[in-house]
């Protein structure tokens, strides 16, 4: 197993949140990661389509991993999110990152959110800070 997979899986085993999304991860490598999960009714608002927040925690997430796949601990410090499109009870989501730029310090991160149907329904930007600490 490559260390990104390596990190991925123990941060992903320790993380509630994730899990109680229902979050799978499809594809990680260093730099790089990309998930998908299925809205349920007990994620959706007033409207009855999907909180914003849905979307949110799944590009967070997805920013965690892909920051994180270096082995090196990395932690958010700036993020922030357009939604494009309605979600809907039944929709799954997917989250793929692109890594921006890295070095020492810090790393950017977009993350592009589509729906079953490849149609994009938001996009995220995430800055994290590299902490010197190793995963293993």
């Amino acid at each position: 197993m490559e260390l990104a997979e390596k990190v991925v899986n123990k941060m992903i085993n320790g993380d509630a949140f994730s899990n109680w999304l229902g979050i799978k991860v499809v594809n990680v490598s260093k730099g790089y990661c990309k998930l998908t999960m299925t809205i349920r009714e007990d994620m959706t608002n007033g409207f009855r389509i999907a909180h914003g927040g849905i979307a949110y925690s799944l590009a967070d997430s997805a920013l965690a991993f892909a920051a994180n796949s270096d082995g090196r601990q990395s932690l958010s410090i700036n993020t922030s999110i357009s939604h494009t499109k309605k979600v809907m009870i039944g929709d799954t989501l997917t989250a793929e990152t692109q890594e921006i730029r890295k070095d020492d310090k810090n790393a950017t991160y977009q993350i592009k959110i589509t729906n079953q149907n490849k149609i994009e329904i938001a996009h995220f930007k995430g800055e994290v800070y590299r902490t010197k600490k190793k995963w293993f």
